[in-house]
């Protein structure tokens, strides 16, 4: 560390996403001071931030403000009461030139792909049911059973290797179980049926039940707002929310608590703590704690997907009324395309110019992404005039925006390799706390990384391992559906019994920090 001073805060955070600014939101309005450290020079928020650009505001990955956890819901509104605006709600997928809505509608789907086609996928999909693979353990062999695999390889198969840049059958079955489970052919037969006869009514009042797929809420200028809002409530309370900063070493102080150094191009800071939550990649941070852990080998093979948003302003009043896009056609390399002004008319300052994000997957340092900003401008212009979108005559600017470490890879050695840090880390460290997408690697949605957050909070205020942060996002249904904050309680459950034996010596937090107030368990 040099000798440089530090400064002390009851709670260090690594990463200024939605999981470290609730953090910081949280344990300041309980009294608690912290130092939050963010590598980005100007945004917080991470993939959930907001980018500007000559008055044009682009969400990077698009975020719908959904939750069936009262609990985020209402720190939602705490934190950003006044600026939420209630959207419609609209995806689908482009398959050879035909749309289809997104989650699938059986009929349409099946009236889309034609009679001969369509008699394939249904016989595809008996055979699964008779025929099921046994030994499933890739995303092929989970989503084949699902729906056979005809319509497997239609809709799920090309989308899925763009944003993996990997062939399905090393994917890893956890991925499709987790983000696709509960969906069926049956029950999107079911619900266009109920559709079609106007039966998805609340029986009380004959309401319409709200779900994500009819409207979401959404802050008027984008995602950013609401993490730009938490950082201001975090200041304001006295925390620290230090920008530029690369994380560089975390080390116990041998007193029970943590030393932590970021190095910035004014010099380094250094903070001491008595805890430490890290959203930062599990990869990274494993090689920078100090002394490096035994399962750091395993923590290095941990993958990450990145991607990149090629933003098209196009001289049109409207190009089309969905969110986003998915992009099922192999012969152009964008994966999604979001349509900004559809989540929020603020978000496009000009009536006459439409504004539409073209994503596109791969590794940080390929070919893609280390493509100059230009060239990906004219390839993002020429496969939307491909798609017969737009023509190529309309877009009169563009910009680049990339994202490393957006998705953390479901590979078939992700679940052995995050469990080995996971059970180090929490044996020996007590007051290290795990949280938010790539802190876990796990594919969470911003709710759920925020309820990690909410977790770890209350862990640290009890003095105890109250929650297990790991069981969020783990038994969740299908992540389309259901109704918001149905879920009016913290979710709570005891670990895994392989785990017991490490994460008994965790219940044996250190004595609370002075001054904070135990809070029960939900």
């Amino acid at each position: 560390m040099g000798g440089a001073a530090a400064n002390a805060v009851d709670v260090a955070i690594i990463g200024a996403g939605p999981a470290g600014l609730t953090a910081g939101y949280l344990l300041t309005k309980a009294g608690l001071s912290v130092a939050i450290i963010e590598k980005d020079p100007h945004y917080v928020g991470g993939i959930s931030r907001t980018v500007e650009h000559e008055g044009f505001r682009f969400d990077i990955g698009g975020h719908r403000f959904f939750s069936k956890s009262q609990q985020v819901v209402d720190l939602w509104n705490e934190i950003l009461p006044d600026d939420f605006i209630e959207r419609p709600r609209m995806s689908r997928i482009y398959y050879e030139g035909k749309f289809y809505s997104y989650p699938l509608r059986a009929f349409e789907a099946l009236w889309n792909l034609g009679v001969v086609r369509s008699t394939l996928c249904m016989a595809s999909f008996a055979k699964a049911k008779l025929f099921p693979r046994k030994d499933v353990r890739s995303f092929e062999d989970w989503t084949t059973n699902a729906f056979g695999h005809k319509l497997y390889s239609i809709f799920f198969k090309t989308y899925t290797e763009k944003v993996w840049g990997m062939p399905c059958d090393e994917m890893s079955a956890d991925w499709a179980a987790q983000r696709i489970k509960g969906l069926s052919l049956w029950g999107a037969v079911v619900d266009g049926l109920k559709r079609s006869l106007g039966l998805n009514k609340r029986p009380n009042d004959g309401m319409t039940t709200k779900t994500l797929l009819e409207s979401f809420r959404y802050p008027r200028l984008g995602p950013g707002m609401m993490w730009e809002a938490a950082r201001d409530r975090i200041v304001e309370r006295g925390g620290m929310v230090l920008m530029g900063r690369t994380l560089k070493l975390v080390a116990e102080d041998g007193a029970g608590g943590w030393r932590v150094a970021a190095s910035a191009p004014g010099g380094e800071t250094v903070l001491s703590a008595r805890h430490v939550i890290s959203s930062a990649p599990m990869r990274e941070l494993a090689a920078r704690i100090h002394p490096l852990p035994v399962s750091a080998t395993e923590a290095f093979d941990l993958k990450y997907r990145d991607f990149l948003t090629v933003a098209l302003k196009i001289r049109a009043d409207e190009l089309f009324p969905d969110n986003w896009i998915y992009i099922h056609d192999s012969k152009v390399r964008v994966g999604r395309i979001q349509n900004f002004r559809s989540w929020s008319p603020e978000m496009v300052p000009d009536p006459g110019v439409a504004c539409v994000g073209l994503e596109y997957f791969c590794f940080e340092g390929d070919g893609l992404w280390s493509m100059p900003d230009d060239e990906l401008v004219a390839l993002a212009t020429r496969e939307l005039a491909q798609l017969g979108l737009v023509s190529a005559e309309q877009v009169i600017g563009g910009v680049v925006v990339r994202q490393e470490k957006a998705y953390p890879v479901y590979d078939e050695r992700y679940a052995e390799n995050v469990a080995a840090l996971r059970t180090e880390l929490e044996a020996r460290h007590p007051t290290l706390h795990l949280v938010g997408r790539n802190g876990m690697h796990r594919y969470n949605n911003q709710d759920h990384a925020m309820m990690t957050a909410m977790l770890t909070v209350e862990n640290i205020l009890a003095g105890e391992r109250v929650y297990d942060v790991w069981c969020v996002n783990e038994d969740a249904e299908y992540h389309e559906a259901g109704a918001e904050g149905a879920e009016a309680t913290l979710p709570q459950r005891e670990p895994a019994a392989d785990q017991a034996a490490a994460l008994a010596s965790v219940r044996k937090v250190p004595a609370r920090i002075a001054g904070a107030t135990p809070r029960k368990a939900a």
